[in-house]
């Protein structure tokens, strides 16, 4: 279908305003979705050494838990009722407060954030791709590794990781680029099969010894000195810790919600985020501990529990119990990346050049930035420290978030014009000076000030989880004092 001839610069078909017909998204859709931004590699091994490895309460842990993503949820309501409501994307929306120019530069570097993860992340999916290769390659022959052209390595990779890379890479632009109807049966069949992956690892590990997995597990809840004050610190640090793993999605959650069917539905697929922490939680958990376990029953040596499910996998050292994990840990993993960081990064380059782009060119240059990467990701990128700058970059979401909701619901009053929205005359309400809104960029960078000084202020260096929200609060504020008539 060709783009329709509007008098509307801005305008673009993956831009415009969702057709009611098309908001389609209902709370299950959400709970999806928010499942599979909990089930990666990092947030299993972040939760169980909550629990497990660092020495903490279990109900704190529990109650910070809560409290975390019970901020995530009071957020992302926030940020996600305009989006709803008007069918607009984050980065379209972003225009109501800091002009279309504005709007094209800062979202751009959400969009530049995505496709860095993107790249990374490609890169270890690939990595879990490449070990499904090394498999079928041995069970035909086990000598076949060895031969000379297996051991050649190019920027610190070899044949067999640069074809898992590349099919990777290409599998995934394939399937994120088709639109989103496909992606949300995508993120549907992912959230439900590695939460079927979970009950079945759960129940093998459960019936490897019922009653030591079982008594292990009751073990960990700790109910002594739950309400000490020394534990306040401790809730303090894994509430926002929890927040700070989510914080990332707050901010653009508008290119998700402005699919949903009504306001309701929102709200109750928002609160199911907290369904998911307690669900992925508990099965973490208990494959964590039941795994330790089973393996210390078969007389292995560990120097210390794993949280990590690739090393526990490792330890099993069972082919059949190994595939069908890493098969799990793959579409787990592609599905984190296509909602944090394809998703994203598709919306803010489109709405950077609205008239030349669209979801199928931008897919491509998504994929070949990102492949440039991932592919000098070991060598090179790795070892600059460039995830610092990266994570400075991100201490401005908090800062857009802030304008943007002090702009919606402060200044406008829950208004948009969806006119103007996509206009680039002088006469449009969003054209401000030349395209910018000067006040709004200037609230920006003070709360940028306040949240990227918890990164490389080693003093500040405590709050670091709490930058989102920090920088969030102080551009808000000056926003309002700002704009205020």
């Amino acid at each position: 279908m060709n783009q329709p001839k509007v008098k509307y610069s801005l305008s673009n078909w993956d831009l415009v305003t969702v057709n009611p017909n098309y908001k389609t998204w209902n709370w299950k859709d959400l709970f999806c979705f928010w499942g599979i931004n909990i089930q990666s590699v990092i947030a299993f091994s972040l939760i169980a050494s909550l629990y497990i490895v660092y020495d903490l309460n279990t109900f704190v842990v529990f109650f910070g838990t809560i409290l975390g993503s019970f901020l995530v949820y009071f957020f992302s309501n926030f940020i996600g009722k305009p989006s709803q409501k008007f069918g607009l994307p984050f980065a379209v929306l972003l225009r109501s407060s800091l002009g279309f120019k504005g709007a094209k530069f800062f979202g751009l570097l959400r969009g530049l954030v995505g496709i860095f993860m993107f790249g990374v992340q490609t890169y270890f999916l690939s990595k879990a791709f490449g070990y499904l290769i090394r498999i079928s390659i041995f069970s035909i022959d086990s000598s076949l590794l060895n031969k000379d052209i297996f051991l050649v390595f190019l920027l610190g990779i070899d044949i067999i990781d640069w074809i898992a890379f590349t099919i990777v890479i290409i599998f995934q632009t394939l399937i994120f680029s088709v639109g989103m109807n496909f992606n949300k049966r995508l993120i549907n069949f992912s959230a439900i099969t590695v939460y079927g992956g979970m009950i079945i690892f759960f129940f093998g590990v459960l019936l490897s010894d019922v009653k030591l997995t079982s008594q292990a597990f009751t073990e960990l809840l700790d109910y002594k000195n739950l309400f000490d004050i020394e534990n306040i610190f401790a809730l303090l640090t894994v509430t926002g810790t929890i927040f700070a793993y989510f914080s990332i999605m707050i901010t653009c959650f508008g290119d998700f919600s402005r699919y949903v069917k009504n306001e309701d539905e929102l709200t109750k697929g928002n609160l199911s985020l907290i369904a998911n922490l307690i669900i992925f939680s508990f099965f973490s958990v208990f494959i964590v501990v039941g795994s330790d376990v089973f393996l210390n029953l078969r007389f292995l040596d560990l120097s210390s529990i794993l949280t990590n499910p690739t090393d526990i996998i490792g330890k099993f050292d069972n082919t059949s119990i190994t595939v069908i994990a890493i098969f799990f840990i793959i579409v787990a993993s592609a599905s984190t990346n296509l909602v944090a960081n394809y998703i994203p990064a598709q919306y803010s380059l489109i709405n950077f050049m609205p008239n030349s782009l669209n979801l199928k060119s931008v897919s491509y240059v998504i994929s070949i930035i990102g492949f440039l990467v991932g592919i000098f990701w070991l060598n090179i990128l790795s070892q600059i420290g460039i995830l610092s700058f990266i994570d400075t970059f991100s201490s401005l979401f908090g800062p857009i978030f802030g304008v943007m909701i002090a702009d919606y619901y402060l200044i406008k009053s829950k208004n948009i014009s969806n006119k103007d929205i996509y206009s680039a005359e002088a006469g449009s309400i969003y054209y401000f000076s030349n395209g910018w809104h000067i006040k709004g960029c200037y609230s920006i960078f003070i709360g940028f000030i306040f949240s990227a000084s918890t990164i490389w202020n080693h003093n500040l260096m405590f709050l670091q989880s709490f930058a989102w929200i920090i920088g969030a609060f102080i551009s808000l504020i000056i926003y309002y004092l700002l704009s205020k008539k």
